[in-house]
């Protein structure tokens, strides 16, 4: 079976009902991407191999729809038959038998949001403000999405949060403009994806479990700004992000828009006296910059999130949102839980909950918007190390409280790097692992200290999610400040 012409450029109205489509996993992204495909008539088929009550209950809606669903051990050992592409889920890494087999054959292989691409309406096509890093994704195009509605456009966040980007576009209300966070995991099958604008927040060791190398997951993050369109949005503090805009292949005309917390130069965003200032988006900036908003209205000071609002707005404004919008939106947004969140006061000392710091990159943000901190870390480090970490916030550790799978390895750097910083570990155990914590915590820590969760790791040895593991250290908290 060859595979049709127009499924590169196939939009909500080609010839869907003559494909046959082989969808490799039934959680979000894939329930989505098959349901998509069922809308539009293709001839779809489904294979999972997890067969639990959830999955059990989408692929009775799916069969209900007209899919063959396969669930259980041996579904996705080989494609049931010849198919014209495989839309694979996040996640499913590449040597996966059934995407080994496709690849070699060559068949196609989709993301979602490949697919999501070709099931736009042609007649409105809501563009895409896309974005990726390491760290500060969620935050960032919750930012976006704020502002775009501020500028009174209909805009969602959409992507690796929130809503599938296959069930945005083929809304019955259709939108105006999309905030689309990608993640490695997303970008490694994608092709390329067009979008309006697009940015790289930074880019860091993680997920080297998945990814072969470091440099493969960079080159993952760098396909956000393939056919790019207005701009390419980079971080100035990380010169990867700006490496991948240079080898990016894009529109004609397309800029390199950079943000940075210093005074911004002609062509980016920045801070200017506590102003963040637009020199990028405005007719004069070679002698004048437009005022976005204050530091002061943002949710919080923190040197990462300012980095991550300059982001959103470099965004928004690529689209042409106003600059009063930019503020309007950036004020009337809060974090989300479990990013920098206090949660208590003990004995004088604050306590800040930021578990979304699964890994190092996000958690030396963290520890270096507080001084002196007392740092709580630890959890599956997914193939990282710690020492650059160690040795770049040394100076400000009051004490380390370490737990989960893999402390020893942050102990380890701390030993190397902060020998004369006191740590403390907690074993796994019948008390309440995040009680024990807080409680060495409380030891080592003084009045005016922060006590932070920034675990630099994962949280799936002990916890169901960093949510999970937020949770537990709020309520670990708040119960010892009770006494």
């Amino acid at each position: 079976m060859s595979t049709p012409d127009w499924l590169e450029t196939a939009h909500r109205h080609s010839p869907w009902p003559s494909l046959d489509a082989l969808v490799t996993g039934i959680g979000v992204s894939g329930y989505s991407a098959a349901a998509g495909l069922l809308s539009v008539g293709a001839q779809v088929t489904v294979v999972d191999e997890r067969d639990g009550d959830a999955e059990r209950e989408k692929a009775t809606i799916l069969e209900t729809l007209g899919a063959d669903v396969r669930l259980g051990p041996g579904a996705s050992a080989a494609t049931p038959r010849p198919v014209d592409v495989v839309v694979t889920s996040p996640g499913w890494r590449p040597d996966a038998p059934i995407l080994a087999e496709a690849a070699a054959t060559g068949v196609p292989i989709f993301s979602e949001i490949d697919l999501a691409l070709r099931l736009r309406d042609p007649e409105r096509p809501a563009p895409w403000l896309a974005l990726t890093g390491t760290n500060g994704k969620t935050t960032t195009v919750g930012m976006l999405a704020s502002i775009l509605r501020a500028g009174g456009l209909r805009a969602a966040a959409v992507g690796n949060i929130g809503e599938p980007v296959v069930d945005a576009v083929l809304d019955p209300d259709p939108y105006d403009v999309l905030a689309v966070e990608l993640s490695s995991f997303q970008l490694h099958w994608s092709r390329r994806l067009w979008p309006r604008a697009a940015a790289v927040l930074n880019v860091a060791p993680d997920h080297l479990d998945w990814h072969a190398s470091l440099a493969e997951y960079a080159a993952d993050k760098g396909k956000i700004y393939e056919g790019c369109e207005i701009a390419c949005v980079y971080n100035v503090a990380d010169a990867a992000t700006e490496e991948l805009v240079r080898e990016a292949d894009v529109v004609e005309g397309c800029r390199a828009v950079g943000f940075t917390a210093g005074i911004p130069a002609v062509g980016m965003l920045g801070v200017v006296d506590g102003v963040l200032a637009d020199r990028a988006f405005v007719e004069q900036r070679q002698t004048s910059a437009a005022e976005l908003c204050t530091v002061a209205d943002l949710p919080s000071s923190a040197p990462h999130n300012v980095a991550n609002a300059l982001a959103a707005a470099a965004l928004a404004r690529a689209h042409g949102v106003r600059p009063g919008a930019v503020r309007a939106g950036l004020m009337g947004f809060a974090l989300e839980p479990h990013r920098i969140q206090q949660v208590a006061e003990i004995d004088g000392a604050t306590y800040v909950d930021d578990s979304k710091a699964t890994n190092a990159h996000a958690a030396l943000a963290s520890l270096m918007a507080y001084d002196p901190v007392v740092w709580i870390a630890g959890g599956l480090a997914k193939g990282q190390d710690f020492d650059d970490l160690v040795h770049a916030v040394k100076d400000r550790l009051r004490g380390v409280v370490l737990l989960g799978r893999d402390r020893r390895l942050i102990a380890d750097a701390l030993a190397r790097h902060a020998p004369e910083v006191p740590v403390l570990e907690v074993a796994d155990g019948e008390t309440e692992v995040m009680d024990r914590v807080v409680a060495n915590a409380r030891q080592l820590a003084r009045p005016g200290d922060t006590v932070l969760l920034a675990p630099g790791c994962a949280s799936f040895d002990l916890f169901a999610s960093y949510g999970a593991r937020g949770d537990a250290f709020a309520a670990a908290a708040r119960r010892l400040a009770r006494g």
